[in-house]
């Protein structure tokens, strides 16, 4: 999806923020309706009769029919979509969407005329209601685009995003395979050798956000003051997404080009980060310990990297089991905790072999050599504990 940043008018924003408002409240009001159903009644209504519907309350509610139509049923056209994801087992159940996080429509049916180029780095899009509006030319516009979203983030940014689909990154066709050791020192650590840092906020910025967050606080809810420190806090928050976001769009796309198999760690992202606080019954332990390492966890972009590899490299990224990667000698084979010295070094207990600890455990991984909890090779051969009968599995 190719994302611009929008530029609207004044008069223009406040029309885009009544499509983002008329699209959030029929998205609830389905939310509403199906929750409402339950094994016994009848089924609940579909997409079609639920544009009969809106039909009908934009006849009754003049403040609804001054608003798109076609933005109000798409809101409807992209439910049915989620609840279909749903029930096929790829995504969560949809939820209520909130004023100030959810904040975005969609217009389909692009005339090829509904895009055009100003100038060298400035374009227009025209957008229901709200006619021509500008855009940052950063990049060519995909021609074959047919629909595009809107969006507000929470830093106050307009942009808008064409959906389109890419083509892949075609493989570089020298058989070479990468594993990759993904963690929170390092982001990402190559079998080559090679490690990839995430950038974050710097020092200056870090502390700037913490005073933000101090003073919001102790701030009245519902103010002014309180408005202006979330405001800062979310541009803050947002350059520090962005910085994610281009660093992983940068590093898969090298990777992509350089690689023709690329094998990463089955990682239970979302287990991994969940919280430990418990119940009030059965509290958790070290629940400031692990909220930081969960924090860390998120800073370093796991998902969103193999998630872009996914997409451009479709067919050529394998998953493996974790299992015991990093106390495995990617030289003789010895698993033992011991060889891991620290977070950094990696020295093998049996035959001496020492490496950066990130780097070995990237290695096992591109060389399948995932252990189970037994002690034998995931996908190789068992791994032989004598030390006088180890063999090099280079």
């Amino acid at each position: 999806m190719s994302r611009y940043r929008l530029n609207p008018a004044p008069a223009q924003e406040a029309v885009l923020r009544d499509h983002c408002g008329h699209a959030r409240y029929i998205w609830n009001l389905a939310v509403e309706q199906h929750s409402h159903w339950h094994p016994g009644r009848k089924g609940v209504p579909g997409y079609v009769e639920q544009c009969r519907q809106l039909t009908e309350a934009r006849a009754e509610h003049p403040w609804l029919a001054a608003g798109s139509q076609m933005v109000q049923q798409q809101a409807l056209r992209d439910f049915a979509q989620a609840m279909a994801n749903f029930f096929g087992g790829t995504h969560n159940r949809p939820s209520w969407r909130k004023a100030g996080r959810d904040e975005g429509f969609r217009v389909v049916a692009l005339k090829p005329g509904g895009v055009r180029r100003l100038s060298r780095h400035v374009g227009e899009i025209q957008v229901p209601k709200a006619g021509w509006v500008r855009f940052r030319w950063s990049r060519d516009v995909p021609p074959d685009a047919k629909s595009y979203r809107v969006t507000l983030d929470r830093a106050g940014r307009w942009h808008v995003a064409f959906a389109v689909i890419p083509a892949p990154v075609p493989a570089p066709g020298n058989g070479q395979t990468v594993g990759i050791d993904r963690g929170v020192a390092v982001s990402a650590a190559l079998s080559t050798g090679q490690p990839l840092h995430c950038p974050a906020l710097t020092a200056r910025e870090r502390a700037r956000l913490r005073r933000l967050q101090r003073k919001l606080a102790r701030a009245t809810r519902g103010s002014n003051r309180r408005r202006r420190l979330k405001r800062g806090i979310a541009r803050l928050k947002a350059r520090e997404r962005d910085r994610r976001k281009d660093w992983a769009e940068k590093a898969s796309t090298d990777i992509a080009r350089r690689f023709d198999l690329i094998r990463v760690e089955d990682l239970k992202i979302t287990n991994m980060t969940r919280a430990a606080k418990g119940t009030r019954e059965n509290p958790g332990r070290n629940v400031r310990q692990k909220a930081g390492l969960n924090r860390g966890i998120l800073a370093q972009g796991w998902g969103l990297l193999v998630r872009r590899l996914e997409d451009k490299a479709p067919g050529r990224v394998e998953k493996i089991s974790p299992a015991f990667t990093s106390q495995r000698c990617s030289a003789c084979g010895r698993v033992d905790r011991g060889s891991r010295e620290s977070q950094a070094v990696f020295r093998c207990t049996a035959c001496g072999f020492a490496a950066n600890a990130d780097v070995n455990a990237a290695i096992n991984i591109a060389a399948l050599h995932a252990v189970t909890a037994r002690g034998g090779d995931g996908v190789t051969r068992p791994v032989n504990r004598e030390p006088h009968l180890l063999l090099h599995s280079g």
